[in-house]
């Protein structure tokens, strides 16, 4: 999603580039006096946004790491040396392991299988041990007074604000990252309002600390972006010197792919002769290379990095072993 982000890029050393901001025409107070009447017209409930904005002032952390931005000049090398660890694959079986029976309650309920719910809990939060500690409303107040991307953070602000006036959350435990994501897996206020789950039926949905929500809330994303259930979402090959990836989009049969060259690095297709595959080389010709199927765009819909995406289905595919 790129309403998040693009990659984890904290985890990499980069030239760090520092954008001149002009100063918000407008004070903060001014800036939420517009908010509360805004909302406040769009019916969130007075002692709402009388909680929700206790305490509120500019972030000066917030600001810092949106003005410090790492490059995005990561190789897919790089990215998946970082992220595709042995500790990340170790603890996401044992993750696994610890809520099987629940696992296998989210495929009944979405159709979405284990591996790839928890390729994305594990990338977004380190499988709920990492979160973020920014108070959200916060996060998101300075980020559209600040004006860089007003419109978008001040509709994200005004999300959370409904969030808050359902009862799902207290003010205080909603918290995230710097940008406005919240809670194991990340869910920016809109996505939370469009996907999140009270899986088991208890009153609200908590992304925070339920894990049966957590789940839950992840699978019902991948439903409804098209996850197919019964379905991979591609798998590394080798190929052929020469033969060029044309990218996630050209897609052709598998048997097309496979009558070129192109083999299963597993030694097994994951998917039938028929089925429609993309060739993609994240970091170019000569190194690693992917064959990727429909269910590939569905884990795009929740962050469109390839890069992203690939090491979901990778780390999905080994903690599944």
């Amino acid at each position: 999603m790129p309403t998040r982000r693009f990659l984890i890029a904290s985890a990499v050393p980069a030239v760090l580039v520092a954008p001149a901001f002009a100063a918000p025409p407008d004070s903060f107070p001014s800036f939420l006096a517009g908010v509360r009447e805004e909302a406040r017209k769009a019916g969130i409930r007075p002692a709402t946004l009388e909680s929700a904005f206790k305490g509120v002032s500019p972030n000066q952390k917030v600001l810092d790491r949106d003005r410090h931005q790492p490059e995005s000049t990561m190789t897919w090398a790089r990215y998946r040396g970082l992220l595709i660890t042995d500790k990340r694959i170790a603890d996401g079986r044992n993750a696994v392991a610890a809520n099987r029976q629940l696992f296998q309650r989210v495929q009944e309920r979405y159709g979405v299988g284990a591996g790839v719910i928890a390729g994305i809990w594990g990338l977004e939060s380190s499988f709920g041990t990492g979160t973020g500690d920014f108070r959200i409303v916060e996060a998101l107040a300075t980020l559209a007074w600040e004006g860089r991307r007003a419109t978008f953070f001040r509709g994200e602000l005004m999300a959370a604000l409904k969030i808050l006036d359902q009862g799902d959350v207290a003010p205080g435990a909603m918290t995230g990252s710097y940008a406005g994501a919240m809670g194991q897996p990340q869910f920016m206020p809109t996505s939370y309002l469009r996907y999140a789950v009270d899986f088991e039926g208890h009153g609200r949905r908590d992304i925070w600390t339920n894990k049966a929500d957590v789940l839950g809330s992840i699978g019902n994303y991948l439903k409804q972006s098209g996850w197919r259930d019964g379905q991979t979402w591609g798998q590394e090959v080798k190929v052929p010197a020469g033969l060029d990836a044309p990218g996630r989009d050209a897609k052709r049969p598998l048997s097309d792919w496979a009558a070129s060259g192109v083999r299963p690095v597993s030694g097994r297709w994951a998917a039938t002769a028929d089925t429609p595959a993309g060739l993609v080389a994240p970091d170019g010709a000569g190194t690693d290379m992917f064959v990727v199927f429909g269910n590939f765009a569905a884990i795009r819909r929740y962050n469109p990095s390839d890069f992203y995406a690939i090491a979901v289905g990778l780390i999905g595919d080994q903690v599944m072993v």
